[in-house]
C-alpha cells in the first residue's frame, strides 16, 4: 500500500498537545559568529543559540536526546528576513527554542544537500516547499515535522506542542520518522534501464506538443504565476525549434524573451534579472538578484542574438555582465553569490524592493520636463503600478516600435533614455543599497564562466574571454587540490565545504568551453581529471547515475540523485552531456556509453515532464539530429572559428588549432601553409574545405 504522509503527518500533529516550557534553564551561546556564510551572519546575534550544521551540532543532540530545529534559507531571502524579525529576533521564542531544542542554521546555498533532504521531507509531509525552510527532527537529524514560512504565533505553538509530545510518548515520532525516512529514500530512485536506447525525433516531438499546451501566448513563458526563467527550458526551446524549422515554437520563445527583458524582473536602470516574478507578466519580482540565474540569461540571450540579430538582446547581454562586473566580482575575479532583496527605505526599514520601486512625484521631479515620454516607455501607469502607488519599471514594447508609435527618432530616443537612467542612477545614490551575499560558490562561479564564453563566442569582446580565464584559474588555484578534489565554498581565504557534483559538472563544462574556445588543451585535461574524479567518487555503477555528494561525505537521511532540471540544470544531466562532449574530444568510448546510459535511465521520467527535463531533451537532440565534429587546424584557424561563430550552430563540437596537435580529433591534420576545415561524425569525415560557406553547407546538408 502506497504510504500517505500528508495523512501520517496530520495523525502526528493529532496527538500533541498543549504544554508548558521546561523551566530548566541551559546557557549556551549563538555560534554563528564564527561562520563565514553571509545568511549564517545575518543570524549570528539572534537570541536563539544557533550552531551550524556540523558533526559536533548532531553529536550533542544525540547526547541530549534533544529534538533538531533545522532552519535552512539564503542571504537573499526576503521571506527568511520576516521570520527572523518576527521569531528568531524574539527572547521568548528563543527561550523556548535553547530550552527545548538543538537549532542548527543552514544556508542553502553552501550546503545544497542537506536543503535536498529536508526540503523532500516537506514536500512529503505538506505538499509544498521553499523558504525559510523550518523542520523539527528527531535526535538522529530525522525529519518529523516542518514547513517553510510561520508566523511568530504559529512558530511558538508548534515548537512547544511538539516538545511537549516528544517528551510524553516518543516512540509515534519515531515510528513516523522510519515511514518518513522510506519516503525520502524512494523520491530520487533511478532504476537501471536495461531496455536498448532508441533516442528518435517522434519521442521528443510528441513530449514538445504537449509542453506547449502550458504555454502563455500573451506573455510568454508557463502559463501561471509565479514565473520562472528557467534558462535551460529555452536554451532546449530554442535549439529544437531552429533545428526543426518551427516557427511557432520560435516565436513563442522570443517573446518569452522580449517580455522578460522588458519586465520588472529585469532591472531596467541597472542591468541583471531577479529570481523569478510573482505575477503573469513578469512585472514584480521578488528582487533578490542571483549570479546562477544572471550567469545562464547571459547564455541565452547570447544564443537568441546569434539567432535573431535582435540588439534587444544584446543590450540585455552588455548590460546584465555590466551589472556583474560592478556588483557580483571581487577583486580576485570571482563572483558573489547574491543582492538582497530588502534594502533600507527612508524610515530605515528593511523592505522589500525598496532600492528598484518609485513614485510617480520622485519620477517627476528627477526627469522633469521629459516625464511624459518617460511615463509611456516606462508604464508609470496603471500597468506598471505595483503597492503603496509605488511603481517598477516596466516596458510594453521594444525602442523601434516605441520610436515609430511615438514620433520620435530611434536616435533620439536612445540619448534620451540613457539620460533618464544617468538620473536615476545618480538619485539611487542617495538610497541604501541593498545586502550583498560576498561568498563564491565554485559551480555558480563555473556558470558565470560559461556566460562569459558564451558571449565572447557571439559578440567577440576579449574581455569577456579574460574575465572567464581569470576565473577559471582562480577556481585552479584556489577551489582544487592536488588530489583532484574541488571546494564548494570561498570567502575571505577560506574553504571549508567538500564539492558537489554541481561543482564538477559545472567546471568540466566551463572548462570544455574554454578548450574549444581558447585551444589551450589543458582545460581539456583538466575537464578530463574532474570527470574522473567525480566517477571515482559519486558514480553508482548500479545505477548507472551521480550521487549528489561524494562517497568521501557524512551520510544524511538519504542519499541524493540529483537528475530534474529545475532553475539549474540538474548535475546529471550535466555531467551526461559532458561525457558525450568529452567522448568526442578523446575518442573515449567509456564516455559514450555512461552518457548514453544516463539518458536512458531518465528517458520514461521525461514523459509528460518535459520542462523538469530539458537538460536532458538538449542531449537527446545529439542522438536523434545529425551531430558535427567540426575541426579546424592551420595557422588561421583561430579567424575561421570567429567566422564560425557568427552562426547558431547547437549541433556541433569544435576543436581548433594552430598547431600540432597529439588530440584524437587533430591528430595527423596540420599543414603550414593551408587551414582545413573537417567536418565529422564520430571523427569520420568529409573531405576538408578552407572556408566557411563550405563548412555551413555541409552541416545545414
Amino acid at each position: 500500500m502506497q504510504l500517505n504522509y500528508k495523512s501520517l503527518f496530520l495523525i502526528i500533529l493529532v496527538v500533541i498537545t498543549s504544554c508548558n516550557s521546561d523551566k530548566k534553564q541551559h546557557q549556551f551561546t549563538n555560534e554563528l559568529i564564527h561562520e563565514t556564510s553571509p545568511y549564517l551572519l545575518q543570524h549570528a546575534h539572534n537570541p536563539v543559540n544557533w550552531k551550524a550544521w556540523n558533526e559536533t551540532s548532531l553529536a550533542q543532540a544525540k547526547k541530549e536526546n534533544k529534538l533538531i530545529v533545522i532552519s535552512v534559507g539564503y542571504a537573499a531571502c526576503h521571506w527568511c528576513h520576516v521570520m527572523e524579525k518576527e521569531s528568531f529576533e524574539d527572547s521568548l521564542i528563543a527561550k523556548t527554542m535553547n530550552l527545548n531544542f538543538i537549532n542548527i542554521k543552514v544556508d542553502r546555498e553552501e550546503r545544497p544537500d542537506v536543503d535536498k533532504v529536508y526540503m523532500k521531507a516537506v514536500q512529503l509531509m505538506t505538499g509544498n516547499g521553499g523558504w525559510p525552510l523550518n523542520v523539527i527532527a528527531l535526535p538522529d537529524g530525522r525529519p518529523i515535522w516542518g514547513g517553510t514560512y510561520f508566523t511568530k504565533k504559529q512558530w511558538q505553538k508548534a515548537l512547544q506542542q511538539i516538545s511537549k509530545s516528544f517528551k510524553n510518548d516518543p516512540k509515534k515520532f519515531y515510528a513516523f520518522a522510519d515511514k518518513l525516512e522510506e519516503g525520502i529514500k524512494s523520491v530520487d530512485v533511478i532504476a537501471l534501464n536495461t531496455d536498448k536506447p532508441d533516442f528518435t525525433k517522434v519521442f521528443i516531438a510528441d513530449e514538445v506538443k504537449k509542453w506547449s499546451k502550458q504555454f502563455d501566448d500573451e506573455y510568454g513563458g508557463a502559463n501561471r504565476s509565479p514565473k520562472f526563467m528557467l534558462p535551460n527550458n529555452y536554451q532546449f526551446l530554442m535549439r529544437y525549434a531552429f533545428q526543426n524549422d518551427n516557427k511557432k515554437l520560435m516565436n513563442h520563445v522570443e517573446n518569452t524573451l522580449n517580455k522578460m527583458a522588458f519586465g520588472g524582473v529585469y532591472d531596467q536602470i541597472n542591468g541583471g534579472f531577479s529570481r523569478y516574478a510573482i505575477d503573469k507578466k513578469w512585472h514584480i519580482p521578488h528582487f533578490e538578484k542571483m549570479l546562477y540565474d544572471n550567469a545562464q540569461l547571459v547564455s541565452l540571450y547570447s544564443k537568441a542574438y546569434q539567432i535573431t540579430k535582435n540588439n534587444t538582446y544584446k543590450n540585455i547581454v552588455f548590460e546584465t555582465l555590466k551589472f556583474i562586473e560592478k556588483e557580483l566580482t571581487s577583486s580576485e575575479g570571482v563572483f558573489y553569490s547574491s543582492v538582497d532583496a530588502d534594502s533600507f527605505n527612508s524610515n530605515n526599514i528593511l523592505e522589500e524592493g525598496a532600492y528598484y520601486s518609485w513614485t510617480q512625484k520622485e519620477l517627476q521631479s528627477i526627469i522633469k520636463s521629459d516625464f511624459e515620454l518617460f511615463a509611456k516607455y516606462y508604464n508609470i501607469n496603471e500597468f506598471g503600478l505595483w503597492e503603496d502607488e509605488k511603481y517598477v519599471l516596466i516596458k510594453s514594447t521594444d525602442d523601434i516600435r516605441f520610436s515609430q508609435e511615438n514620433n520620435i527618432e530611434i536616435l533620439e530616443l536612445i540619448k534620451k533614455k540613457k539620460n533618464w537612467k544617468k538620473k536615476l542612477k545618480q538619485h539611487q545614490q542617495k538610497r541604501k543599497k541593498p545586502r550583498l551575499d560576498d561568498k563564491s560558490l565554485t559551480s555558480w562561479n563555473a556558470l558565470m564562466i560559461s556566460g562569459y564564453l558564451d558571449a565572447y563566442t557571439v559578440f567577440n569582446k576579449k574581455e569577456y574571454l579574460t574575465a572567464a580565464e581569470k576565473t577559471a584559474k582562480f577556481i585552479l588555484k584556489n577551489q582544487l587540490t592536488e588530489e583532484g578534489q574541488l571546494f564548494h565554498n570561498y570567502k575571505n581565504g577560506k574553504i571549508s565545504i567538500n564539492g558537489y557534483l554541481e561543482d564538477y559538472a559545472a567546471a568540466t563544462k566551463a572548462f570544455i568551453q574554454l578548450y574549444e574556445i581558447t585551444a589551450n588543451e589543458i582545460w581539456l585535461q583538466k575537464a578530463a581529471a574532474l570527470t574522473q574524479y567525480a566517477i571515482t567518487n559519486f558514480y553508482n555503477e548500479a545505477s548507472k547515475m551521480f550521487y549528489f555528494t561524494s562517497k568521501k561525505d557524512p551520510s544524511l537521511v538519504a542519499k541524493t540523485i540529483e537528475y530534474q532540471d529545475n532553475v539549474i540544470a540538474s548535475s546529471n544531466s550535466i555531467m551526461a552531456k559532458n561525457l558525450f562532449s568529452l567522448s568526442h574530444h578523446l575518442e573515449n568510448k567509456k564516455f559514450k556509453e555512461m552518457a548514453t546510459a544516463m539518458l536512458n535511465n531518465v528517458k520514461s521520467e521525461m514523459l509528460d515532464n518535459a520542462s523538469s527535463f530539458s537538460n536532458w531533451f538538449d542531449l537527446m537532440l545529439n542522438y536523434s539530429n545529425p551531430y558535427y565534429e567540426v575541426v579546424i587546424s592551420g595557422k588561421e584557424a583561430k579567424a575561421k572559428l570567429a567566422e564560425l561563430n557568427k552562426n547558431y550552430l547547437p549541433n556541433i563540437l569544435v576543436s581548433y588549432s594552430d598547431k600540432e596537435s597529439n588530440l584524437p580529433l587533430q591528430r595527423n591534420r596540420y599543414t603550414d601553409n593551408e587551414t582545413y576545415i573537417y567536418v565529422c561524425i564520430d571523427n569520420t569525415c568529409k573531405l576538408p574545405v578552407t572556408t566557411i560557406p563550405e563548412t555551413l553547407k555541409l552541416i545545414r546538408k
